[in-house]
């Protein structure tokens, strides 16, 4: 699956900080072999030149800060 700029997306890199968060898509970039390369914003910071296949669609219901979870929670109480 391709991404665009807006999309939402789980990232999935083990050595990352932002493993298995979710971000948005801020920008494409095209590799000199063709293959997407994205950078993608996290609350508290961003990675650039992610490969597609470390990538997985988000829901959009799954798209909120941890601020806006906390809220949430306390809401529930």
């Amino acid at each position: 699956m391709s991404y665009e700029k807006g999309d939402t997306a789980i990232l999935h890199d083990e050595h990352s900080e932002f493993d298995g968060k979710v971000g948005e898509i801020t920008q494409v970039m095209e590799t000199m072999f063709g293959d997407p390369n994205y950078t993608i914003v996290f609350d508290g910071g961003q990675e650039a030149g992610i490969p597609e296949d470390q990538l997985e669609a988000a829901p959009d219901a799954e798209v909120e800060s941890e601020e806006d979870a906390e809220d949430d929670e306390d809401d529930e109480e």
